[in-house]
Parts: structure tokens; C-alpha cells; sequence
């Protein structure tokens, strides 16, 4: 091979340490919607697993339980190499763990519930390499303090059909309701992927990012967040 041919495939080896092909073990469009502000490349394999909790589990072991398991699911229907990424969010309200609503009624239920105080988000990542035994784990818990909405908002609300297919029965970033008041964590996290724990994951598997996440991040959700320099700095916040 002459000096031009290694020279071609020494950039190949460099474009695929830096731009991974990644396989996001979720159909949330909120999840593939924050993906892409990372600039990596990937693909969409969901992993459909048994969501029971556990008896005594505790929200945080709950969430990254369910993350590890997903990848892992995705890991055995996968042979074309790579990093799957899998990730699972609850909302924790004094002590009690909320999932989607059934119904409209239930909705409501919720929504009233978490108006006017804080409760807790917490989203559990697991990374994992297909052809390899490497896995790394993370956890971001979010305090999101609720404003006090009136009941008439509540019900526009569960009439535009959002709050259905939600834990807790909202979404953060709702153009019209607005749920969240003075928040101070990670408004990614509360939407289904904290994207600067994602970035510390992956260079924990030796992948550094090509773009600057956390800044690209801010601008998108329109949001100057608190925690990003703490969460790279492995620093015990968020």
C-alpha cells in the first residue's frame, strides 16, 4: 500500500473513534429530537421491556435498572457493532413514582398534584458496546418545582392529548402550559435524555464529542443551565 492509501484509511480510523455509529434504544421523538443536537450519528432500535418495579426499589436503581436492560436487549439483537444507548426517565413525587396517565382523569389527577411544589425526575442512562463487554451507567435526578397552574389550564391541556404518553403527565417544554417555574437542573434530563451525563458516559468509553453539547444544548432549549460545567467535571451535582 503506498503512503497515499495509509493516509486515506488513517482518516477512515479517525472518523469512526470520533463519530460513532450509535444505536438510541427509544422511539421517544423527545429523546431522538436532544440526540441530534450531539452530532453524532445513529439509528433508532427500540427495546420493549417488562416495566415492573421492583418490591423496595428505589426511583434512581428503578431508572438505571431499566436503562441497562434496554441496551441490553438491544445488544443481543445486534451484530453490526457500535454503541447502544438506552435511557429511562420516572417522575418521583414525594416518594411515589408516577407513570404515564391511563386516561384523561388520571392526567388531571396528576397535574393537580404537582402544581405549586417541587418534586423529582430522575433519567438512568446505560451505554454498551455490542461486540464488547463494556458498559458504563449513569443517573441525573432533577428537582422540578411546578408553578401553580389553575384548573382551567389543566383541562386545555389534557385536551391538546399531550400529557397522555408522559410520566407524570407533562412535558417541560410545552409551548402553551408552561408547567415548570424557576428550574435550576437539567432541563434535558426532564425531557428524557440529560445530554451532558451522555457526554461523560462516552468519553468514559474513550468517545470525545466533535461539537460543544452543553452550548448547543442551552441554545436549542433556550435554557442557560446551572449544572453543565459540574456534571462534565464529574462533580456529585445533578
Amino acid at each position: 500500500m503506498g503512503e497515499e492509501g495509509r493516509g486515506k484509511d488513517c482518516v477512515r480510523i479517525l472518523s469512526m473513534v470520533e463519530t460513532p455509529f450509535l444505536i438510541l434504544a427509544s422511539n421517544s421523538p423527545r429523546r431522538k429530537s436532544l440526540l441530534k443536537l450531539t452530532g453524532w450519528d445513529f439509528k433508532v432500535l427500540p427495546a420493549d421491556v417488562d416495566e415492573t418495579l421492583m418490591k423496595g426499589e428505589e426511583p434512581g436503581d428503578y431508572v438505571v435498572r431499566l436503562a441497562e436492560k434496554k441496551a441490553g436487549v438491544i445488544a443481543l439483537l445486534n451484530d453490526a457493532g457500535g454503541i447502544i444507548l438506552a435511557a429511562d426517565t420516572t417522575v418521583v413525587d414525594q416518594g411515589v413514582i408516577l407513570g404515564k396517565p391511563a386516561d384523561g382523569r388520571e392526567a388531571a389527577e396528576m397535574l393537580k398534584a404537582l402544581r405549586g411544589h417541587a418534586h423529582q425526575v430522575f433519567t438512568g442512562l446505560a451505554l454498551c458496546r455490542s461486540e464488547s463487554d463494556d458498559l458504563v451507567k449513569d443517573l441525573c435526578i432533577t428537582n422540578v418545582p411546578m408553578r401553580r397552574y389553575t384548573d382551567e389550564e389543566v383541562q386545555r391541556y389534557i385536551e391538546s392529548g399531550d400529557p397522555l404518553d408522559k410520566a407524570g403527565a407533562y412535558a417541560i417544554q410545552h409551548p402553551d402550559f408552561h408547567p415548570v417555574e424557576d428550574l435550576q437542573g437539567c432541563y434535558a434530563s426532564v425531557m428524557g435524555l440529560p445530554l451532558c451525563h451522555l457526554e461523560r458516559s462516552m468519553r468514559k468509553l474513550g468517545v470525545t464529542p466533535q461539537v460543544e453539547i452543553a452550548a448547543g444544548c442551552q441554545s436549542a432549549l433556550e435554557y442557560k443551565c446551572p449544572i453543565w460545567q459540574s456534571v462534565l467535571n464529574n462533580e456529585p451535582h445533578g
